[in-house]
């Protein structure tokens, strides 16, 4: 019994709906039919107005005029006039003395220098005492130059080198020796009277017609 109630007011409450939903669409076709709705849209939105605004053009001013120009005038102004009173007697107005400086004297020229050359001393060697015997038995025999330095002791300050060769290697060698035996035998070079230091070619002459 519960169920067939529940039936009953289902299908009320549908056949409700159905009835005003086509009561709907019946008004909706009466009122296109009619002309309702194009009364109801005129209501609701008023027509569209169309008003056409004219450009307005505006006049401007004119421009202003330039400023004038001004034309700068160039005043000559004359140089002044300077006058110098010059004495008519210029050389009493200035009087000029001069001083002479005398350069002092010059001084005295200094007397020469006295020279003294080196020389041989007491107990010099003899060449002939380094004369080589086998130069002496070939028969050789030359002068061979040597560089000697003496300094103000009388002693050779370096050892002497040959210069010049005699042509003989042997009579060479003994030249050099002969030039080492005069160390400490030599006067030696004096200026003035004060001993200097001396270089020089020693010439060493091995002859046998010396014997």
């Amino acid at each position: 019994m519960s169920a067939y109630v529940h039936d009953t007011q289902y299908f009320t409450r549908r056949t409700a709906v159905l009835a005003a939903i086509i009561a709907l669409h019946v008004l909706i076709l009466y009122a296109l039919a009619t002309g309702l709705m194009q009364k109801a849209i005129k209501l609701a939105a008023p027509p569209i107005q169309t008003q056409i605004v004219r450009q307005v053009h505006k006049h401007l001013p004119p421009p202003p005029p330039p400023p004038p120009q001004l034309v700068q005038q160039q005043v000559q102004v004359p140089p002044p006039i300077i006058q110098i009173n010059v004495p008519a007697d210029q050389s009493r107005a200035i009087t000029v003395t001069k001083h002479v400086v005398r350069a002092p004297p010059a001084p005295p020229p200094a007397p020469p220098a006295v020279y003294t050359p080196l020389s041989e001393g007491r107990d010099f060697p003899n060449t002939q005492n380094y004369y080589p015997q086998s130069s002496m038995r070939l028969g050789e025999q030359g002068t061979a130059i040597v560089q000697v330095c003496v300094g103000a002791n009388g002693r050779l300050t370096s050892a002497p080198h040959l210069v010049r060769s005699s042509g003989s290697p042997r009579l060479d060698r003994a030249a050099l020796r002969y030039a080492r035996a005069t160390s400490g035998h030599w006067v030696p070079e004096k200026r003035n009277g004060v001993p200097m230091n001396y270089c020089g070619q020693l010439p060493i002459k091995f002859r046998l017609n010396d014997f």
